[in-house]
């Protein structure tokens, strides 16, 4: 044999099982990360590509993508919210059929969950799908498809159902989760959502919500929800909807896809210019979509200049790298009806979050109607079909400016700054791409320093390497060792806002833990002074039950929770034993420490703490990307800010969930405080979201009483009969049954220190959903989500009836 043949034939003896030639992976085999492009799988079509794409330094997503162009674009990934390190990190077929993703070879951040499966291989189709099959009896059975979970783009064939949602990503450069969703509602209608970066404001937009259905096209007489897109650039749906692209007819290569600025547009390729091309697109004008530019700002369009983005005036930019957050008051007040004035700014509108609806009234008239609302922030006024009408307004979101709008909107500012505000603001051009976050992964790795010695004097034995590798050792050194540096501090602080502490960080900053505020079975809480001048709670975890990587991976699903009623984190520390969490400081405390304070919470902070706290559960539960179960929910875990706002705490790491598993998770041990605890865990009963709904009636029941849930001393046989002690829950009840009148049993288990200063309608209230909440079967409990409704729909009643009855 020719020895020069052999030579050129070696390399392709040594490749892995799978190459560029290959649609399949075969159990036990791996795709993993490498610099490399032969590490991916390739449809046979050779149109669609399979493996890892960089989304940021050391930062890799497995994905599939169109490989006709020299830009690649992706139109599926399985971690799109959590990138993997660029060493040891893999995807692997089991040999019992399991799909896995795994972070540095050693943390699961995604599977098929497929167990038990024999004849299995995963092949990435024509198609742009990517199915895990199985073999039986001469037969072919799916066991998993990627085009059944989209992420933010659907392909010709493709259905999107009442199971799959997609979302949009957050920039054209950072592929995480975005603010804009295409789904299938409850009302049998394909719609688009807007959901804000706090996931508590959130509007449909499309199909335009100002239109009755049929106007707008649609049917929501239909029941199988499907939608589809086809290869000729039809995409339909079974509510009516029919889009035609307008390059209709048999195209090699279409897409789908919900973009970062929330417009849903068809794109054909072009082959001939090697682009993509928008054949169909939603929404023609920009600013139509909702959220744009975010609360108390003006989104404006020209063909021009493009979009741009301005603040009311005597406002700022609440985020400079995301216009979603909007604009926040330079100068924060408290709305007073006494000192309170509105300002014009004309051709404006808000669209959304009105607090009813007013004809026929002047200006004055809205003037007052605003002013006796609380919430209200400013309100809309215009002369339509022959009328005033005047709608007042709880957010300031979804503005647009522009010449032809006939109408104004008015701001609720202080009469004192009047002038000021009037000025006109303003306007910034947005520029997404520029705001997008460079995500990086960066893992410490075990006898760093001794390799690095090893490296050091061998590059002392190469004659001319010597400053080069003295070089790159002080720059590694120098990042690693330096805990504030942006790129060493590496993924988790782009993918979760967290900043990375050192111990001796957290030591300086609590002054050798000194002050402790807070002790609980998770840890002890001490007060600190960061070195930026933030006040914070920093909790010392008991023990270090985790691994490094185990412990900063379920962070960074914590660090993607965020809500107005949840404690924020800052930061964290895992430096060898040490596991440390970095809070913001609460200047109220817990509502345990005001319950048994000697002043009292009034009865306004009280109905308004039950509020919050249902809020912050709700969205732990039914709202964020994992399910989380809190399981301590207790007035010690109610934090309330310098507002008395408040915001549940020590929500946590060992009771995270993926959405998917059903919410019948056993438990390794009982979790909880005796008295807020579900029967559930004591009679060893399936855990699911009703034990925190429990937890939560108890203590919603000790908020409007002042007792405690065990010990209430009862009261035997009348007059001066003996006592003893027993659970709230059935005292309570006891009292609700017993009593002649609702006024009654209201006036006799009111908390004493509120002296009869409460409104008797919300106590009532609060009472009902709170006994609701303690039933003993779970099953008759309601959800928490049901809960803030049954409260909200009682406080929106008592804001209208409050208008309404009040003089102008």
């Amino acid at each position: 044999m020719d020895f020069r043949i052999l030579f050129l034939l070696l390399p392709l003896l040594f490749q892995a099982p799978f190459s560029s030639s290959t649609n399949t992976l075969l159990p036990g085999s791996s795709l993993s990360v490498k610099s490399a492009t032969s590490d991916v799988l390739v449809s046979p079509n050779g149109v669609f590509s399979a493996g890892f794409k960089a989304v940021g330094e050391n930062a890799f997503c497995f994905a599939i993508w169109f490989a006709i162009s020299s830009d690649p674009t992706i139109v599926w990934m399985a971690n799109r919210d959590q990138p993997v390190n660029g060493r040891g990190s893999k995807l692997s077929l089991t040999k019992n059929g399991n799909l896995v993703l795994l972070d540095a070879g050693r943390v699961t951040l995604w599977s098929t969950g497929t167990r038990n499966i024999s004849a299995v291989k995963l092949q990435l189709e024509d198609t742009g799908n990517l199915v895990l099959r199985t073999s039986e009896g001469g037969q072919s059975f799916t066991l998993w498809e990627s085009f059944k979970s989209p992420t933010d783009t659907l392909l010709p064939q493709q259905k999107l159902t009442m199971d799959t949602d997609v979302v949009s990503s957050k920039s054209q450069t950072n592929y995480s989760s975005g603010y804009y969703k295409l789904y299938w509602d409850d009302d049998n209608v394909l719609h688009l959502l807007c959901h804000g970066p706090d996931r508590q404001l959130s509007s449909v937009y499309w199909p335009y919500p100002w239109l009755k259905y049929f106007e707008n096209g649609r049917s929501t007489y239909n029941n199988s929800k499907t939608a589809v897109l086809n290869s000729f650039g039809v995409f339909s749906s079974s509510d009516d909807l029919f889009v035609l692209a307008s390059d209709y007819g048999e195209k090699l290569h279409r897409r789908l896809t919900l973009d970062p600025d929330g417009n849903l547009r068809l794109y054909s390729f072009d082959m001939k210019k090697s682009t993509w091309v928008v054949t169909w697109q939603a929404f023609p004008k920009p600013c139509d979509i909702h959220g744009t530019c975010g609360p108390n700002s003006f989104c404006t369009y020209h063909h021009s200049f493009g979009q741009r983005c301005s603040c009311i005036h005597g406002f700022k930019m609440a985020n400079h790298r995301d216009w979603f957050y909007g604009c926040e008051p330079e100068v924060k007040w408290n709305n007073s009806r006494e000192i309170d004035g509105f300002f014009r700014v004309a051709n404006a509108e808000f669209y959304g979050y009105d607090r009813g609806f007013f004809q026929n009234q002047t200006l004055k008239g809205c003037e007052e109607v605003c002013l006796n609302l609380t919430e209200c922030k400013g309100f809309q006024f215009k002369f339509e079909d022959s009328v005033y009408k005047c709608y007042p307004k709880t957010q300031l979101l979804n503005g647009q400016r522009a010449s032809n709008f006939n109408g104004d909107v008015y701001i609720r500012v202080p009469k004192a700054n009047l002038s000021f505000y009037e000025k006109p603001g303003k306007e910034i051009e947005l520029d997404c791409p520029s705001k997008s976050v460079i995500l990086t992964t960066a893992y410490k790795k075990p006898h760093e320093n001794a390799t690095l010695m090893v490296l050091v004097w061998v590059s002392v034995g190469l004659a001319g390497m010597e400053f080069v590798c003295v070089a790159v050792v002080l720059c590694f050194l120098y990042l690693t060792r330096n805990g504030k540096d942006e790129k060493a501090q590496g993924y988790m602080l782009a993918a979760t806002r967290f900043q990375e502490f050192t111990y001796a960080d957290l030591r300086k900053a609590t002054r050798g833990f000194c002050e402790e505020i807070g002790n609980g079975g998770g840890g002890t809480v001490f007060k600190g002074m960061l070195s930026d001048g933030r006040v914070a709670a920093i909790k010392r975890m008991r023990e270090a039950h985790q691994g490094e990587a185990e412990f900063l991976a379920e962070l960074s699903i914590i660090g993607r929770l965020n809500h107005m009623n949840l404690i924020e984190m800052w930061g964290y520390c895992a430096e060898g034993k040490h596991r440390l969490l970095v809070y913001e400081y609460m200047e109220h405390g817990s509502l345990a420490d005001n319950l048994s304070a000697d002043h009292a919470l009034d009865w306004e902070k009280r109905f308004a703490i039950a509020m919050g706290s249902s809020k912050g559960l709700a969205y732990l539960h039914d709202e964020c990307l994992e399910w989380v179960l809190h399981c301590d929910v207790k007035p010690d875990n109610i934090l309330l800010d310098s507002d008395y706002q408040a915001k549940v705490a020590d929500f946590g790491l060992s009771k995270i969930q993926n959405r998917g598993e059903a919410h019948n998770s056993s438990f390794s041990r009982i979790r909880g405080t005796r008295g807020y605890m579900a029967p559930e865990w004591v009679y060893n009963l399936p855990i699911t979201s009703k034990v925190d709904v429990y937890s939560y009636g108890i203590v919603v029941l000790e908020l409007v009483t002042g007792r405690k849930p065990t010990g209430v001393q009862i009261v035997i046989g009348g007059g001066g009969g003996t006592a003893e002690h027993g659970r709230l829950v059935t005292w309570v009840r006891e009292k609700v049954n017993g009593a002649s009148t609702t006024e009654a049993w209201i006036e006799e288990i009111a908390d004493p220190i509120l002296e009869g200063n409460f409104d008797r309608n919300e106590m009532e209230v609060l009472v009902k959903v709170a006994l609701q909440c303690v039933e003993e079967d779970k099953e008759a409990r309601p959800t928490i989500r049901q809960v803030v409704e049954m409260l909200q729909c009682h406080e929106d009643v008592r804001a209208i009836t409050d208008v309404l009855i009040k003089p102008s």
